[in-house]
Parts: structure tokens; C-alpha cells; sequence
């Protein structure tokens, strides 16, 4: 167990087998920790019987096959999901329950508690009922074949090369600070290179933004770039890049309220952005294109904030969260034991 050493309490905190060997190899916990301060901890063994804290929130991740074949998970702020083989093939055989996107979709929430569960059982009993708000939020956050917020491919010669939907998965954890999963992809063709793809994915308890690891290989030339994209759907909302910090932004009007997405990259990562413009649906798009390391995955995050879920009030707060965020991975905490 972790306790406080200033108040002696016990935290909430969470053993993580983060390669599914079934050890731990991580012990998480939160704390508020105030630039330039120091806080101690004690790692302790817990007595037998002895009661665990509860947390009030959790994080959670699943496979959804009631609706398909969905994969989704939240926490307490946002949650998103994207799409599996089975939505693949019905899109193929041209079937309107199809889907045919490696995109990565929003469910915008505004309660704390966990919604997926009970969304897709009321989508059993009245399809799509999530697509209707009704005080715990809904999704109105069109994909399509775009990225939505955080889908990846590789970006060569003005053309953009996607996977198609993800064909397994392996879900690591889910617990009461992090969640944690991997989806696999089918090799598919970037421009005569045959890509291997791979994502470990994960969302921790109090952020707005999904932590995404790209595993990339390609057998024949390297890959020039992972590159991440945000879609700009009708194109009547507003960009921001900050290179320099990391983070590139859209905000946009959803119905009556407002809604950005954005992405948080390490500077030196980033090869170039681009603002894509087109005619053709699903095409417009803020494209990051992020250097692909040898025989290591690209890491970036990716999310969202709207304003009905009280989380952020407009676009300069939602641009102050994403700066805050790109901060505080370029400095991160000093940890000594």
C-alpha cells in the first residue's frame, strides 16, 4: 500500500501488469504535486485484512459485442471507442450496419460515472438511444473514414495510407487509475511499403487525453512518418499549432455547445503539421506527422473537451489544458527512493 507521509492516510492505488504476464510491473497512485514542491511517500506492505481505500472513480475498457464489434473505454471525464473485423466485413458486403474506419471516435460524457456499460445495453433494447442526449451526454461526433481524434497512418507523397479496422485485441488492465489495451491491425499498404501496426493504448483516471503507443514496421523502405490526424469535419471551426510546445488543437460548434479536440506530441518528435484541406467528405484534416524511431513505437496523446461537460468553458481554456499537458510531459517529475 501507499500512504501519504505527512498525514499518514492511505492512497488509492493500482498494480499494473502492463505486458500481460500475468506479474505486476507497475504500482500506480495520484497526487497533486504543485511545480517546484516535494511530497514523500511510504511504500509499505499491508497488514492482513486490512481495509483498501476506495476510489470514488474508475477507468474502464471493453470489448463490445452487442454493438458488433466495438472497443471503448473511459474514465471519469471522457471515452471514445473505435471499430472492430466484424463492422469491416458488414462494410464490405455493403450492409448499413457497417464500418469501415481505423478512426478513433468521441463519446462526449458530462457525469463521472461510468456510461459505456449502460449506454450499449440501452442501445440493445432502442438502437443508437446513444446518439440522443438525455443528461448523461451522447455521441455526435462523426469518424467516417477520417481520423477522428487521434487515428494514424503514414502520410507519402500527399496521400494519406490508413489501416483498416482493428482485427484483435487484448485488453492488460482496467482499474481505478488506468486503463490499458492493445488492438492489432492487418498488415495494409502505404505506398508499396506492406505496414505492420500495432497500438497500446491507455487512459488514466482525471485526464481528457487517451495515451496512444504506435508500434510501426514496415518490411520493405522505412517508414517516412507516423503521421496523427484530427478531423476538421465542416471546416467552420478554428485550428491552433503550437510546434514548439506540442500541441495542435480544433474547436468547433456540436450542436448547441461546443467541442476541441487535440493532440500532444513531444517537440522533438515532430517532423511537420498540415493543415489539409479538401472537398472530398472526410478528407479535412489536421494532419501531425511525427518521425517513426527505429524498433521503437511513436507516442502521443489525443482527446477532447467539451463544454457541456463543464470540464472547460471555451476554446482558451481547452488551449490552456493542452499547454499545460505538453508542460508537464517535457518536465516531468523527479522520483528518488
Amino acid at each position: 500500500m501507499v500512504k501519504d507521509a505527512q498525514t499518514g492516510a492511505v492512497l488509492v492505488s493500482q498494480l499494473l501488469d502492463a505486458n500481460g504476464d500475468g506479474k505486476p510491473d507497475e504500482l500506480l497512485f495520484q497526487t497533486a504535486m504543485p511545480a517546484r514542491s516535494t511530497r514523500k511517500f511510504i511504500l509499505a506492505g499491508a497488514p492482513a485484512g486490512a481495509p483498501r481505500p476506495a476510489s470514488a472513480h474508475t477507468t474502464f475498457a471493453r470489448f463490445v459485442p452487442e454493438r458488433t464489434d466495438d472497443f471503448a473505454w473511459e474514465n471519469e471525464r471522457v471515452a471514445f471507442r473505435t471499430y472492430g473485423p466484424v463492422a469491416e466485413q458488414l462494410f464490405d458486403k455493403k450492409d448499413a450496419a457497417g464500418t469501415l474506419t481505423s478512426g478513433m471516435d468521441c463519446w462526449l460524457k458530462r457525469v463521472d460515472y461510468p456510461i459505456i456499460n449502460k449506454w450499449y445495453a440501452q442501445h440493445v433494447l432502442t438502437p443508437f438511444s446513444y446518439h440522443k442526449d438525455v443528461g448523461e451526454g451522447y455521441d455526435p461526433y462523426h469518424v467516417g473514414i477520417s481520423r477522428g481524434v487521434g487515428g494514424t497512418g503514414v502520410w507519402d507523397r500527399d496521400s494519406l495510407y490508413v489501416s483498416r479496422n482493428f482485427t484483435s485485441y487484448k485488453v492488460l488492465a482496467t482499474g481505478p487509475i488506468r486503463t490499458v489495451f492493445e488492438l492489432t491491425y492487418a498488415p495494409w499498404d502505404a505506398n508499396g511499403r506492406r505496414v505492420t501496426e500495432r497500438k497500446v493504448i491507455s487512459l488514466d483516471l482525471g485526464s481528457n487525453l487517451t495515451r496512444y503507443e504506435v508500434h510501426l514496421a514496415s518490411a520493405g523502405a522505412p517508414l517516412p512518418n507516423c503521421t496523427i490526424g484530427l478531423t476538421l469535419h465542416d471546416q467552420k471551426g478554428s485550428v491552433r499549432a503550437d510546434e514548439k510546445a506540442g500541441y495542435f488543437r480544433y474547436w468547433e460548434a456540436v450542436d448547441d455547445s461546443f467541442l476541441g479536440t487535440g493532440v500532444v506530441l513531444a517537440p522533438q518528435r515532430l517532423l511537420k503539421y498540415e493543415d489539409h484541406r479538401t472537398p472530398h467528405k472526410d478528407q479535412t484534416q489536421l494532419y501531425i506527422a511525427a518521425k517513426v524511431p527505429p524498433r521503437a513505437p511513436v507516442v502521443f496523446y489525443a482527446g477532447f473537451g467539451w463544454v457541456k461537460s463543464g470540464q472547460f468553458r471555451d476554446a482558451a481554456a481547452w488551449d490552456a489544458y493542452l499547454q499545460g499537458f505538453a508542460q508537464r510531459l517535457a518536465a516531468p517529475l523527479e522520483v528518488q527512493f
